[in-house]
């Protein structure tokens, strides 16, 4: 059922405090091949580490081991937004091509040795879309493979605002998926409660919402900063009134999310996982 699932491969740029093994690099003592300094055995009774040479230097004739830091796992969580703009697609609704990044980024936690979480949110934290950490992705890929077929209500995602509640207080791995068409301070407020974590931005956004407009005639239009649809009367002046307000409204987002060093990635179309492997070597020094 989810052998089609592509994944990707990431890294992260800070020591992991994470106690089981993985594949990070870590603030952990353990059987790694880092190495971290000396300490007398009394301190750290491991005989196989002992170090000899630094044994004989040692004036007080202590015995000392080599400690060394273990690779450790990082939480990876897939935060999406379930609000009414979300329910847009020409090809896909943008739901459905979260429920792709999603069941994509809960595959490739796993096979790095992560424990891979899942929040929705609109107005609200939806607790019916919630799937808590866990180290084995069964559960979470039901989940995200059953938001294929959801439909959501013509509401907010005034929810983002309390995401940081469902999340550990351990810094983690958090990509954040909406189309972000939302007020501009109330994601400035939600992205301050998420610093602690590394924030990677994935913005969903559908030509047929700016670009590929009609030149004349009835339409349908997302408001770029609200996500609320409205009915135009559309004209050539009108159109490119459109198009100009969310080249605006795109400049304006990734200067936002830069301000946190949180470089966005764009999907337009469908998703690339070889796109995200490819941004994490761009935008994250490993």
């Amino acid at each position: 059922m989810h052998n089609d699932i592509k994944e990707f491969s990431y890294h992260i740029n800070w020591r992991s405090r994470g106690r089981r093994s993985g594949s990070h690099a870590s603030t952990q003592r353990g059987m790694g091949m880092e190495f971290r300094g000396h300490t007398t055995l009394l301190s750290y009774p491991d005989p196989r580490r002992i170090d000899i040479r630094q044994t004989i230097r040692d004036p007080l004739e202590q015995v000392y081991v080599r400690i060394f830091n273990q690779k450790s796992a990082t939480p990876v969580f897939a935060i999406a937004d379930l609000s009414g703009s979300m329910n847009f697609g020409s090809k896909q609704s943008k739901v459905a091509l979260t429920s792709n990044i999603a069941s994509s980024i809960a595959r490739s936690a796993t096979n790095n040795s992560d424990p891979f979480g899942f929040i929705g949110f609109d107005d609200v934290i939806r607790e019916d879309w919630i799937c808590t950490q866990s180290f084995k992705s069964h559960q979470a890929l039901e989940l995200t493979t059953a938001l294929k077929d959801f439909e959501p209500d013509q509401v907010g995602s005034a929810g983002l605002k309390d995401v940081n509640r469902f999340l550990p207080r351990e810094r983690s791995l958090v990509f954040l998926i909406s189309d972000f068409h939302m007020p501009l301070n109330d994601l400035e407020e939600s992205l301050l409660l998420l610093m602690q974590h590394h924030v990677v931005p994935v913005v969903l956004w559908d030509s047929a919402e700016y670009k590929n407009l009609p030149e004349f005639g009835i339409t349908s239009v997302t408001d770029c900063e609200t996500g609320e649809k409205r009915t135009l009367f559309l004209r050539k002046e009108m159109r490119a009134n459109i198009v100009a307000s969310f080249e605006a409204r795109r400049a304006e987002i990734e200067a936002l999310f830069m301000s946190f060093d949180m470089a966005p990635f764009f999907v337009e179309g469908g998703f690339d996982a070889d796109a995200l492997t490819e941004y994490f070597h761009q935008f994250v020094a490993a």
